[in-house]
């Protein structure tokens, strides 16, 4: 298996902190809390990146499984475990998220900048999938960059802020170019109840968005 992230992954904490202020990691974190993560629970965590939003479910005492395909990504988060809570034990999967069939297993399934990587029909396929692995009553969040809403200028702005992100992960990590992606109605779409939306600012513009949904039993 190739691995995209050869050469952007080990920096890629330090470019979204860079890049978003930590807003990135707030955004990532912001549906992980005693409220929606009971102790026992378990929760995957698709495209984990370097993973502290997992490493957060897992210290609320959730049973989590993280899945990259990136043997980097996946170093990286092992890094951080260890830094940072080597007591926890977390189940690693190096695998393409499509070729995990672990159908209605999850309470919860979360996709932080994640789906972004893919065009729009591969994005659909994709989160349709997370869906499937998640219980009849299942949680599923989304975490990205926001879909661009406010006055001509607010709208620009935002367009821009993505643009030069993704062009970034295009040249680097071959990931599909594209336009910002309204993940609710995508959610909405595909039988989620959105029931929850947390924003995160940047220049007091809304720049990213954490979405809760609902699978329906």
């Amino acid at each position: 298996m190739r691995d995209k992230y050869k050469y952007i992954g080990p920096v890629y904490d330090f470019l979204s902190n860079l890049y978003s202020g930590k807003n990135i990691h707030r955004c990532k974190t912001a549906m992980l809390d005693v409220e929606t993560v009971r102790p026992g629970s378990h929760i995957l965590f698709a495209g984990v990146g370097h993973g502290r939003d997992a490493i957060r479910a897992a210290e609320l005492g959730a049973q989590v499984t993280v899945v990259d395909l990136s043997e980097t990504m996946l170093r990286k988060f092992g890094e951080a475990q260890e830094k940072e809570a080597p007591h926890l034990t977390i189940r690693c999967i190096h695998s393409d998220i499509m070729k995990v069939e672990e159908f209605e297993q999850y309470d919860m399934v979360v996709a932080n900048f994640f789906l972004n990587v893919f065009d729009e029909d591969m994005m659909v396929r994709v989160l349709e999938h997370l869906i499937r692995l998640g219980k009849p009553d299942a949680k599923v969040v989304v975490g990205d960059f926001c879909y661009p809403t406010g006055n001509l200028v607010a709208r620009l702005f935002k367009k821009m802020y993505w643009y030069m992100a993704v062009f970034i992960f295009w040249l680097f990590a071959n990931n599909a170019f594209h336009k910002i992606y309204n993940y609710p109605e995508h959610m909405q779409r595909l039988g989620l109840h959105v029931t929850e939306k947390k924003h995160f600012k940047l220049l007091n513009m809304n720049c990213y968005w954490s979405i809760l949904g609902q699978k329906q039993a």
